[in-house]
């Protein structure tokens, strides 16, 4: 039972999903995400995201209206699930955002007080290993499983469905396609032992956007954005766990046809992560990260908070639970 407790709780953590997903304000993935778990394993997160900002906190370039005032309270549910492709460990997911955003501001010399609620436009997201261990196939894979020195492929499309109203500046939806390509990395520090365990994470991505051609009347362009994200994390018992996490951001001007452009961004936001097994399927997570380099009214000014809760399992793993019970 013991090693049934420890694989499913690699379980949970490796798919837990983007649940700060790509299409939210930071877009900061969650440490620990790109750990491998059993081939075959499902999650279905659960998470509740409270952000505030100058900034359309659903809007990935992130595209700053000086002046302004925005709030977000957003929940998400999603899928995901574990295979493997060529030989190496995969991963497929897909999240759908909800809520509702209210802001006032000034953009066009006009002045808005907007709000508005329903449905945003989803994420899909598929990432391989390219370095690292093999696809843990089996219990004994999964009981000898570290990760070493780990790179992926990640690439995430978001897909134009979600709501939108072309008089509001500040919608759900966002009218455009756009994704990203990365390279997320994991390098375990020390010994690979539960309760213990050290790891240093990095997400290095590109972010590329199509143009929205009817925001406020108006086409709305984005260049490239660079993204970087670390997590240092650590165990502090066998079930609970911590990280400090950085997000930075940079390039990604935005500008309107026929009105304003927006400028470079160089975003810095620094925060933290705690993470807690409640039982073999479940695991409640709890971050906060904000920026700290916002003093200037063009700076990108936006605070998160989340709170997720994902159910992870695995066919092999429930029966064995059923076998013992027996």
């Amino acid at each position: 039972m013991n090693n049934t407790r420890s694989l499913q709780w690699l379980l949970a953590l490796a798919v837990f999903i983007t649940i700060t997903f790509p299409a939210s304000s930071d877009a900061q993935v969650p440490p620990r995400f790109y750990w491998k778990s059993l081939i075959g394993g499902n999650a279905v997160p659960v998470i509740y995201m409270d952000m505030s900002g100058n900034v359309n906190p659903f809007d990935p370039a992130l595209f700053v209206i000086p002046e302004s005032s925005v709030n977000a309270n957003v929940a998400l549910g999603g899928y995901a699930r574990t295979f493997s492709l060529f030989n190496r460990s995969a991963l497929v997911a897909a999240l759908l955002p909800m809520g509702r955003i209210s802001g006032e501001g000034s953009l066009f010399d006009k002045t808005f007080k907007q709000s508005t609620s329903g449905f945003g436009d989803p994420t899909l997201e598929f990432v391989i290993n390219l370095v690292g261990p093999p696809p843990i196939r089996n219990i004994p894979d999964n009981m000898r499983y570290e990760p070493g020195f780990s790179l992926d492929l990640l690439v995430d499309l978001i897909v134009p469905i979600g709501e939108y109203d072309n008089d509001k500046a500040l919608n759900i939806g966002q009218n455009r396609w756009y994704g990203r390509v990365g390279a997320p990395i994991v390098w375990q520090l020390g010994s690979w032992v539960p309760g213990r365990r050290t790891t240093l994470e990095f997400l290095p991505s590109v972010w590329l956007f199509g143009d929205n051609d009817d925001f406020v009347g108006h086409r709305l362009s984005t260049d490239p954005k660079f993204q970087l994200e670390s997590h240092l994390t650590r165990d502090f018992h066998q079930q609970f766990w911590g990280s400090l996490d950085m997000n930075w951001m940079a390039g990604g001007q935005s500008s309107i046809a026929g009105g304003r452009s927006g400028e470079d961004l160089d975003m810095l936001g620094l925060g933290f992560t705690l993470g807690y097994q409640i039982n073999d399927n479940i695991q409640l997570t709890a971050s906060y990260l904000a920026t700290v380099n916002d003093s200037a009214p063009t700076d990108l000014r936006m605070d998160v908070f989340k709170l997720s809760l994902v159910f992870g399992w695995h066919p092999l793993i429930e029966g064995m639970k059923r076998l013992s019970s027996e």
